[in-house]
């Protein structure tokens, strides 16, 4: 068999179906197929790509025998079904088209315009850099302490965690639900401190990892220490509303900790904790602020946000003439021929008179 692409096509063919059935749709001959995969004729372009989609693999791989370095290793924070146990992401496909504009961004900007990502390798670390009352400043925390960078885009249906050369990004979707921001956030910290790359439900196993990066945010965000050390059954509606604020965390996540932990709680407590995040705050929260804190954390949860430093390596690259601004314009979503940026000076018209005496 040949040692070429051939060889790699038919490692990548999937059990239980034949080389018939693969020839079909990919839209071969069984003959053509076959004598493809000794070696006896190429593949055409269509035909790998067809092959690719297929196969679920990378055309780069089949083709070079070697990973796309540009190729996206992605985690992400799947959905859960209690009743049928499956985890899944349902808006991966739509999702995959925003993070490949997001990779685009960061390989304009050029690799040599920020350090290496500072991650760290167990949760200890993790909250001794973080430091006290991470929560509310969790994005910035993670940028300027870990130097992992956050980027927040509202066409995203979960968060993801990936790396793009030396960097660890953590892309989250722009919704306005900051407590579940805080969540995605610790959760895709998770998979990076751990090594989970490839955590996508078509790719491979999802269940171990999924778990692994749930516990991980979970005590980064409502440490056991902290959730044994308090009264559960007698807690005050008021003492819990401060609690959920100071934790940055919803409902849902509290109660789900608590029954995780098997803490006694009692039913008046599990009622309050039946109501949404913000109607048990806007109904027993009291700060001595005359602003609205809780809408504010709402709409920063909902602004488009990318690293300062891939901005700033946007804008020096485009007034050096080596990229556009289209890119810069969609990270600030913001019109193309709204985006008053510096470009470089167009040249001054040659004349007649100057082109003759280069000729002569």
């Amino acid at each position: 068999m040949s040692t070429g692409i051939g060889s790699r096509v038919a490692r990548a063919l999937p059990s239980g179906k034949t080389q018939k059935e693969v020839a079909t749709r990919v839209g071969m001959t069984p003959d053509a197929f076959s004598r493809a995969l000794k070696g006896e004729r190429g593949f055409s372009a269509v035909e790998l790509a067809n092959l690719a989609e297929v196969l679920d693999e990378d055309v780069h791989y089949l083709i070079t025998g070697q990973s796309d370095p540009n190729r996206l290793v992605l985690a992400a924070r799947h959905g859960y079904d209690p009743d049928t146990h499956q985890r899944s992401v349902n808006g991966y496909e739509e999702d995959r088209k925003v993070l490949d504009d997001i990779a685009l961004a960061y390989r304009q900007a050029g690799h040599d315009y920020a350090e290496s990502s500072r991650v760290p390798t167990d949760l200890d670390p993790v909250r001794q850099t973080l430091g006290a009352d991470f929560v509310r400043v969790m994005l910035e925390r993670l940028e300027e302490r870990c130097g992992i960078d956050v980027v927040r885009v509202s066409a995203l249906s979960t968060s993801y965690s990936f790396r793009v050369g030396e960097r660890a990004v953590i892309a989250i979707p722009g919704q306005g639900n900051w407590f579940r921001e805080n969540w995605d956030m610790a959760h895709e910290l998770g998979h990076l401190v751990l090594g989970h790359e490839g955590v996508i439900h078509h790719e491979g196993e999802v269940d171990d990892p999924e778990r692994k990066a749930n516990a991980f945010a979970a005590e980064l965000l409502l440490p056991k220490s902290e959730m044994d050390s308090i009264d559960w059954v007698g807690v005050s509606a008021g003492d819990l509303a401060s609690k959920v604020w100071q934790w940055g965390v919803s409902t849902h996540a509290l109660r789900t900790r608590i029954a995780a932990l098997g803490l006694p709680l009692h039913q008046r407590v599990y009622d309050l904790l039946r109501m949404s995040t913000q109607a048990l705050l806007r109904r027993h929260w009291r700060t001595d602020s005359q602003a609205d804190e809780i809408t504010l954390r709402m709409q920063a949860a909902s602004l488009r946000h990318f690293p300062l430093w891939v901005e700033e390596a946007h804008l020096d690259r485009i007034a050096e003439g080596s990229i556009q601004k289209g890119t810069l314009a969609w990270m600030l979503g913001v019109a193309e021929d709204e985006l008053d940026v510096e470009t470089p000076n167009a040249p001054a018209p040659v004349s007649a008179a100057e082109v003759d005496a280069l000729l002569g």
